[in-house]
């Protein structure tokens, strides 16, 4: 496998670098190093993603033709590298990094032509109907009905830990048209507005104390049959391919920067009368950390191998999803074994952008227990760990 950069991408770099240097503000590093799980918050958000549309760089992933970079796959990637090193924002990845994409793969001309260049601007704000309260990682078994009324389906029901749904115009969401067969085959696809008539959000507070999902009820909500994306109850076709964007890649060196993160705080923290970098048990952890973080980099790179010849991220997308969530998880109880009981006071306060409160103990122990908080469900959101193991037993391995 040939990684190395040709002088065209070292350029690209250097231009990524001068970019993030004059846009990236102060207040928009704070944001990020603060945040206390995936989801950015929703003001600093949109003022990056503003940024990056007028830069044109909003969307690294997509083709030029529907106004994305046309990025070749190494460029993407260093834009992912450079961006994690210079402590950027992510973008919310509803809009940008799954819908974008499935209409693109899935989409009708008129559902490309209307959705696509809005949410590039950033005017529509997307959230994901996908669980439900008795169906979580089963997706199949979902129970949201959709009755077909002339040119509507009529949807009754409700969707969970549905993030971000606070803030959203539009939902794609996966309901129920038929239960007459197998689950897979009853399922349809459907974009709705957020403002239609009988919807209605409820918040769900994590145990860090932050609102970042929430349970969305259905009553008698009437959506346009023309919003189906796909054929009426072959959704379970979209979905997959959906999911492919939600588990692939990319977190290589955004894990990186948080062991180097690590390391850094284990050189300033005395223990026992030595700095914790040099207790061999901790050390050991962070070596064999970076040790598994490059691996997860080689595994990226084979899947972005694959999509260069023509490939989609596939089932492989599995062992991304599983093996990130591992890692983000682990990092996160490190960075709270080497605060230690810094990292207990509850100061929210400290976690505002723009605020001058004083931490108490060192700044990264101001986000680091709502991070390991909010980092428990990554095992569990976008299908649990354990389903992802089946798909790479049986798609991958052949099991």
């Amino acid at each position: 496998m040939d990684i190395s950069f040709s002088a065209q991408h070292e350029a690209f770099r250097d231009e990524v670098k001068e970019f993030l240097s004059s846009a990236l503000t102060d207040e928009l590093k704070q944001a990020a190093a603060f945040c206390p799980g995936i989801f950015l918050d929703y003001e600093h958000n949109m003022a990056w993603h503003k940024i990056l549309y007028q830069q044109g760089w909003v969307a690294p992933a997509w083709p030029e033709e529907y106004g994305g970079t046309g990025w070749d796959l190494m460029q993407q990637y260093i834009w992912t590298t450079e961006t994690s090193l210079a402590g950027a924002p992510s973008t919310a990845p509803m809009g940008l990094g799954m819908c974008g994409p499935m209409l693109i793969g899935h989409g009708t001309a008129a559902q490309k032509d209307y959705y696509l260049p809005r949410i590039l601007s950033g005017e529509d704000y997307w959230c994901q109907g996908y669980s439900e309260p008795a169906s979580g990682s089963d997706l199949a078994s979902l129970q949201l009905k959709a009755q077909s009324d002339g040119d509507h389906l009529i949807l009754n029901g409700s969707k969970i830990w549905t993030t971000h749904a606070h803030y959203a115009n539009r939902m794609f969401i996966l309901v129920r048209t038929d239960d007459t067969g197998r689950p897979q085959q009853g399922i349809t696809f459907l974009l709705l507005d957020m403002d239609l008539p009988g919807i209605s959000v409820e918040p769900i507070l994590f145990a860090s104390d932050t609102h970042e999902v929430n349970q969305v009820f259905f009553d008698n909500v009437r959506v346009p049959k023309i919003n189906i994306v796909g054929e009426e109850n072959q959704g379970w076709t979209v979905a997959k391919y959906l999911l492919e964007f939600e588990r692939g890649g990319g977190g290589a060196a955004r894990f990186s920067v948080g062991l180097q993160r690590l390391r850094r705080l284990a050189e300033q923290t005395n223990v026992g009368g030595q700095k914790l970098v040099d207790d061999e048990d901790f050390k050991n952890k962070l070596n064999e950390t970076g040790v598994k973080i490059e691996a997860l980099q080689f595994t990226e790179f084979r899947i972005m191998a694959q999509i260069s010849k023509g490939g989609s991220p596939g089932p492989e997308s599995s062992i991304m999803k599983t093996l990130g969530a591992d890692m983000g998880q682990y990092l996160s109880e490190l960075m709270v074994e080497a605060l230690a009981f810094y990292a207990s006071p509850h100061q929210p306060e400290a976690r505002e952008v723009g605020q001058n409160t004083a931490a108490i103990g060192p700044a990264a122990g101001v986000a680091a227990f709502p991070r390991y908080f909010n980092y428990r469900a990554s095992s569990i959101a976008g299908g649990s760990n354990e389903v992802q193991r089946n798909i790479v037993a049986k798609l991958v391995l052949g099991l």
